[in-house]
């Protein structure tokens, strides 16, 4: 339950967080560069920044050193493998296309998680899926309301 545990963490922050900045980038302001900048940001710094703070938590809870270094790393590198596929999403699709095709495959990858963290919890699916669905859609609709607000004020 452990790696499914630092998986599931790190993969649903990158995959929400990924979801978020290309809906909120998409105002139209944003080059593909400045998003592909982005997201390897996350990928790369902000994602050593949670490992980070993951870990020192784990130290906190009296873990075992080797232990809470396997999960950092698992964390790790769960989250770059899912940030890093938006950004390569990113890179190879049309612009037009870019929104529907990461917000399928984000929700797809959060559907699996959380099938995934259900059947090990041994709870309905179903009912996980749909609440964890409707968190993703609220962090979408105010990551392009940010946007296009920032847009508008920020225009000239």
């Amino acid at each position: 339950m452990t790696k499914l545990t630092t998986l599931s963490y790190g993969g649903t922050a990158a995959i929400v967080t990924g979801m978020g900045l290309v809906v909120a980038f998409d105002t139209g302001a944003t080059t593909k560069a400045t998003l592909i900048s982005s997201l390897l940001v996350v990928a790369i710094a902000d994602n050593l920044a949670d490992s980070l703070a993951i870990h020192v938590y784990q130290e906190s809870e009296n873990l075992d050193s080797k232990t809470a270094f396997r999960s950092t790393v698992a964390n790790y590198v769960a989250r770059l493998v899912v940030a890093g596929s938006f950004a390569i999403l990113a890179l190879v699709l049309p612009a037009r296309m870019l929104v529907p095709v990461v917000l399928a495959w984000g929700m797809a990858l959060l559907c699996a998680i959380t099938y995934l963290v259900a059947r090990a919890r041994g709870v309905a699916p179903g009912s996980e899926v749909l609440k964890h669905l409707a968190v993703a859609i609220v962090v979408i609709v105010v990551s392009k309301g940010i946007g296009t607000w920032i847009l508008a004020r920020l225009s000239p």
